[in-house]
């Protein structure tokens, strides 16, 4: 028997050290082989710091590093002041259609970032349908191009993740606290700032860091519509397009002082969130109520009028799928032939969108599955290492990522730049987190005497997870998997850098439309999209029982 007992003990074993090999070939070498790149001289072979030098020494790369502090920093504050208070009215008061609301909210938000900008264009462009509108008016606004656009085009497209985070940590404020509160006089919104967001801030904290990381890695959006404003992405991928074929040195070294930076912000956001953190635990969670006449219809005109701001270039873009055009522009009238236009040309790129990254969901929900009981039940030096390697991915941009597979993998005896397994191997690791995390939380609640139960009535470990444990994780992972698998689809920075004629994707090929000008094939694309976002979701609300989406 004990024989037997050390088998099952050596599994899991095996688990681990499985899992820490495979981040150490898909993640760790390609970014040591990036890292090596950066600090190599090519003719010589000898270490240099000559491409670190070049980068900090010239203002055409170094302030590109300061436009992308100043982009991200603004629009995670923005995202902040509108995320927070829209989450705050959704979850004390009553709204009309809260739930079509909160859908519109996650579409607004799981959409790919650069979709909100070729919108924009389509709206606040030179030729756009609210510039020509002022102009004829003989109002001239400011158009979307530049530092101004891309804070916009970024805030709206992620508020509505501070939005999902608050809204998830305000079901944990106890209601008595702000009961408490309001009868020693403090209500509204002086409640509001000195009570409810001191409460939930280690949660905007978290909010506020995945926001900055998603503005500062964000390649599509100011590469759109940037114009003379360049950020660090942008110069990230065009100096590595311009060094292929070459050097590729002076891209790594770039890609090197991106992993940096984000390391370095991740440590301090977890440094004053570990300062700050406490646990809230909600025996009566705040309930919804009618607001007052006057203020109810307030909160009613801010609600539907910051929401639809939000899906208003979705349902523009949509709009103009629909409409006829002749080469570059549109006509009047209405057909589906943009629709024609991109099944026809683009419809491999539509069959990769699902194919591609449901070969990355089964192996991410697996890994999940594993990696959440070795971190939660098998506490040990080697988990705690598979634990660090998964939050990796969470710090490093998707452009980096992509640059250091390309570097890593494009020579024997590991070939694989150019296929879709390539692809497959960058959406696992970028996406693997989102179910890691949300598994963990789930398995955290699960008490472990449910397990020894079925051990004691003889069921071996591993039965006793897969066939006692996991089901009761279902709902964790689940969500998860929806949140990856939305993700996955709209991904076009790794994307951008790794896909080939035959590996395309809808993002990409969104993307190429809009460079090229072909905005209705364009807007046909982004509609597909946005019609298998909506259809995720749905399917994620009827596998959770009919709830709300919260992060």
């Amino acid at each position: 028997m004990k024989n037997n007992n050390k088998f099952r003990l050596d599994v899991w074993g095996a688990i681990t050290l499985g899992t820490i090999a495979l981040y150490a070939l898909f993640l760790l070498y390609p970014m040591a082989y990036l890292i090596r790149q950066s600090v190599l001289d090519p003719d010589t072979g000898s270490f240099t710091l000559a491409y670190f030098t070049k980068f900090f020494s010239k203002s055409y790369y170094f302030d590109t590093l300061i436009n992308s502090f100043k982009v991200s920093i603004t629009a995670t504050v923005l995202s902040i002041a509108i995320g927070t208070p829209l989450a705050y009215l959704f979850t004390i008061f009553k709204i009309k259609g809260k739930s079509v609301l909160n859908i519109l909210i996650v579409v607004a938000s799981m959409s790919a970032p650069f979709i909100g900008a070729y919108s924009w264009i389509l709206l606040l462009g030179r030729s756009g349908i609210i510039t020509a509108f002022f102009k004829n008016l003989g109002i001239a606004i400011p158009d979307i191009y530049g530092f101004g656009g891309i804070v916009l085009v970024m805030t709206l497209q992620l508020f509505p993740l501070v939005f999902l985070y608050a809204k998830g940590a305000l079901k944990n404020i106890d209601n008595s606290l702000i009961e408490a509160a309001e009868n020693l006089g403090c209500s509204g919104i002086a409640c509001f700032f000195k009570v409810v967001v001191p409460l939930i801030m280690p949660t905007l904290l978290a909010a506020a860091l995945l926001v900055f990381m998603r503005s500062f890695a964000d390649f599509g959006t100011p590469m759109l519509i940037g114009e003379g404003y360049r950020t660090f992405p942008v110069v990230l991928y065009t100096e590595f397009i311009n060094e292929v074929g070459g050097s590729d040195g002076f891209a790594a070294a770039i890609a090197v002082i991106a992993i940096v930076i984000t390391t370095l912000v991740f440590l301090v956001q977890k440094y004053v969130s570990n300062k700050n953190a406490f646990a809230l635990n909600s025996m009566h969670p705040v309930e919804e109520r009618e607001a007052r006449k006057g203020i109810n219809a307030l909160v009613h005109l801010v609600v539907y009028l910051v929401v639809g701001i939000a899906i208003m270039p979705q349902a523009y873009v949509i709009y103009t799928s629909f409409k006829n055009t002749q080469g570059k522009i549109f006509v009047d009238g209405y057909s589906l032939q943009s629709y024609q236009t991109a099944i026809g040309k683009l419809g491999r790129s539509i069959q990769n969108t699902i194919i591609i990254p449901l070969l990355a969901l089964v192996v991410i929900v697996l890994l999940a599955v594993l990696i959440a009981y070795l971190v939660v039940r098998r506490r040990n030096a080697l988990t705690n290492v598979v634990d660090i390697l998964s939050m990796i991915p969470y710090i490093v941009p998707g452009t980096v990522l992509g640059i250091a597979l390309l570097i890593g993998f494009n020579k024997p005896p590991l070939l694989i730049s150019g296929t879709m397994l390539i692809m497959v191997v960058a959406l696992i690791i970028r996406r693997l987190p989102y179910t890691i995390r949300s598994s963990v939380a789930i398995l955290q609640q699960i008490p472990m005497s449910i397990e020894e139960a079925a051990i004691s009535l003889g069921a071996s470990k591993m039965k006793a997870f897969f066939r006692i444990t996991v089901p009761m994780m279902a709902s964790g992972i689940i969500s998860g998997a929806i949140l990856s698998w939305v993700t996955m689809i709209s991904e076009l920075s790794t994307a951008i850098i790794l896909y080939t004629g035959k590996t395309k994707t809808l993002t990409v090929a969104i993307y190429t439309e809009v460079i090229r000008g072909n905005y209705g094939t364009a807007a046909a694309l982004s509609t597909i999209m946005t019609i298998l976002t909506v259809i995720s979701l749905l399917a994620f609300s009827k596998l959770n029982g009919g709830k709300d989406i919260s992060l």
